[in-house]
């Protein structure tokens, strides 16, 4: 596999240093995903950006949780599923919603499952589903915005997600104790 360095801010191009000193503000620490990314500085500040706009979406923390958590375990991302599980627990998210989207088991809210279900189908059909399936969502009580937040979602997870499968990222120690394999999730369909 292809070495991608984890840079630190002495080593990190210049236009990924301000970006990386806002995460060891906020989080405490740098993490590796953000270390690994700051090899390209314009997908750091994508990152970054839709993570913010994310952030902005009508959706709940939940809301949020479910469509990238949904995301990291159909992509199979070990690195962002240990870390989204972390930052879950910290905002509060129900630790049963947790359990269920790392082990790919419905969710007993049927708004949540109707969501979790609609990010399963846009994954699976490359953002082509039907127009039961977008009923489906809007019936659960959702609208047409949460499609469109849907989409900007999974757009978050594919930079992460494949960053850190082509970079290898090594998982930071604040989410070992929520690893995770793909294996896990996988032997539980």
């Amino acid at each position: 596999m292809t070495d991608f360095p984890t840079h630190s801010l002495q080593t990190a191009p210049e236009a990924a240093k301000p970006i990386m000193e806002n995460a060891v503000r906020g989080y405490g620490f740098l993490p590796n995903l953000y270390a690994k990314m700051a090899e390209s500085p314009a997908i750091l500040e994508g990152y970054i950006s839709l993570a913010g706009s994310f952030a902005r979406t009508h959706l709940t923390e939940t809301e949020r949780q479910i469509i990238l958590m949904t995301c990291n375990r159909l992509n199979g991302c070990q690195y962002c599923m240990a870390a989204h599980t972390t930052l879950s627990q910290l905002a509060g998210v129900d630790p049963e919603v947790i359990a269920a989207l790392r082990s790919n088991r419905p969710l007993a809210d049927a708004k949540f499952e109707a969501l979790r279900q609609f990010v399963i189908v846009m994954n699976e059909t490359r953002g082509w589903p039907s127009e039961a399936d977008i009923a489906a969502l809007v019936t659960a009580g959702y609208g047409l915005q949460t499609v469109l937040d849907v989409i900007l979602g999974m757009a978050l997870k594919m930079l992460s997600n494949y960053t850190s499968h082509v970079a290898d990222t090594e998982l930071d120690a604040k989410f070992q104790d929520n690893v995770w394999t793909a294996d896990f999730a996988l032997a539980a369909e």
